[in-house]
């Protein structure tokens, strides 16, 4: 599993969200980060049923958050997107 890789750009976002760490944004950027270490874990451990579980209840409730806010504000959803590097979701 890769722990360090994910330092830099966690301490350059806390700095920027200190203030407010339950906006949208923030639980989306932890969200995402436990998505990547699960992933890298499950690469690791094809068969670990209860992870990919895990993985499956936080990629539901990261997909919750993003459509609330891309329904809320597209500009901040944009950014966020982009900033993140995961792909636009398909909203039905």
């Amino acid at each position: 599993m890769i722990k360090n890789s994910f330092i830099p750009v966690i301490s350059q976002k806390k700095k920027e969200e200190e203030e407010n760490p339950g906006s949208v944004e923030f639980q989306v950027f932890n969200f995402t980060n436990k998505i990547r270490r699960l992933t890298s874990h499950l690469e690791l451990h094809p068969k670990d049923y209860l992870s990919q579980r895990g993985l499956r209840i936080i990629l539901g409730k990261r997909q919750r958050l993003l459509s609330y806010l891309s329904k809320k504000n597209k500009i901040r959803y944009k950014n966020l997107i982009n900033q993140l590097g995961i792909r636009d979701s398909q909203i039905r």
